[in-house]
């Protein structure tokens, strides 16, 4: 396709549609830094917004093997939903562990304005989150963190700390080298990491031991603990993306209870979070409140955060629309036909009708009520509903 033009011209009922391939050109025109920062300057703004938005807890289909969620969310104007899925089983067969894709819509109509992929924009997303509570909660002049699992996201949560946090260290951990080898070998030499010192550790205690920042992305769908109260040191920041559905934890109880807990949305998190460990009662704080200025995040150089992410559909909203604002920007994707273009929106199965068969404009029908005994005896749906206004049964 082309991308000489600056913005697509679609028809009304014609939906923009964003593929991966599309997305790597988005990242590649403006940079990764740039695309970083311009995905979480959206997140921080729409978590300021928090209060206009109809939220709930993401729709979820558990299996043995993994899960399938869906995340829905709206504003006055736009909604958005994600489809996502994670299978930690997936990669034996050839296929990723979290694919998903995503719908943003117009309130006023319901149009589908966008369709766009989000297995690239939820990692994307998920690292830009993961800065936007970093930078609102460590302290200031971290400069090392430890990567506990190095998988599909690992990459892009070291990236964004290095562009958005400032981290000129990474420690690595993963209980498959392989996976190390793989971060190590994408980001050494690489343009997009320029300055950051990578180091492959032998344990999770080695690569914890020092660091200002841990974050932990692991994707076993099992109570582990990862991290456990005798690895915390002052000052530590946790940012615990791994444990994000029922049965699926990172952090032991004693670092939650060691550590001020901030939270995207509390009533999910309760449910998928490390948090699900902890009785009802265990205070925590949401992000939006820190960034808002409405409560104090970290409280002292000394004091122990733990960011405890499950990922909300707030932040698929801003990166799909982000996504959205940038493919028109720079002449990105395809329009697809994916409502039926009707001549006259009353009837639809002008699209079915046989050939030869003249079309009809419900604009110029008319229709006389019979009169006599028929007219007098209501019809069964009209008996059926005696409460309908009459108006309703006029034709």
């Amino acid at each position: 396709m082309s991308r000489s033009t600056p913005t697509h011209r679609l028809t009304q009922t014609e939906t923009l549609f964003v593929s991966p391939q599309d997305i790597c050109h988005l990242v590649r025109s403006q940079g990764m830094a740039a695309t970083l920062q311009g995905m979480a300057a959206y997140i921080h703004q729409d978590f300021l917004r928090w209060q206009s938005f109809d939220k709930a807890p993401r729709v979820a289909s558990h299996s043995s093997d993994g899960v399938i969620e869906l995340m829905p969310i709206a504003d006055a104007s736009t909604y958005t939903f994600k489809y996502v899925n994670g299978h930690p089983k997936n990669t034996a067969r050839g296929l990723s562990t979290v694919m998903a894709f995503g719908v943003l819509a117009d309130v006023s109509t319901g149009e589908p304005l966008l369709i766009s992929e989000l297995t690239l924009c939820t990692a994307l997303r998920t690292a830009a989150t993961s800065a936007v509570a970093a930078r609102a909660l460590a302290r200031p002049d971290s400069r090392v963190m430890a990567l506990i699992g190095n998988g599909a996201q690992g990459e892009f949560q070291a990236l964004a700390f290095h562009h958005l946090v400032d981290i000129e260290e990474i420690r690595l951990y993963d209980i498959d080298p392989l996976a190390t080898a793989k971060l190590m070998h994408n980001l050494q030499d690489n343009p997009h990491a320029p300055g950051l010192r990578l180091i492959a550790c032998s344990s999770i205690a080695e690569a914890v031991r020092g660091a200002d920042i841990v974050t932990t992305i692991t994707a076993d769908k099992t109570n582990a603990t990862i991290i456990s109260a005798d690895m915390l040191e002052p000052g530590m920041h946790l940012n615990g993306v791994g444990g994000d559905c029922p049965g699926k934890t990172e952090m032991h109880a004693d670092v939650l209870r060691a550590a001020k807990v901030f939270v995207e949305f509390e009533p999910q998190t309760r449910i998928e979070g490390d948090l699900q460990q902890m009785p009802p009662d265990f205070c925590v704080t949401e992000l939006w409140q820190v960034l808002s200025g409405q409560k104090i995040g970290r409280e002292g150089r000394s004091q122990v955060t733990l960011f405890d992410s499950v990922g909300f559909a707030l932040e698929d909203f801003s990166a799909l629309r982000y996504v959205h604002d940038q493919a028109r920007t720079l002449g990105l994707g395809a329009p697809i036909a994916l409502i039926p273009q009707l001549a006259d929106p009353k009837d639809l199965y002008q699209m079915l009708r046989p050939a030869g068969l003249k079309a009809v404009n419900t604009r110029c029908l008319s229709w006389t009520r019979p009169s006599g005994p028929l007219a007098a005896r209501p019809s069964r749906a009209k008996a059926a509903a005696p409460n309908v206004p009459a108006h309703l049964w006029t034709a």
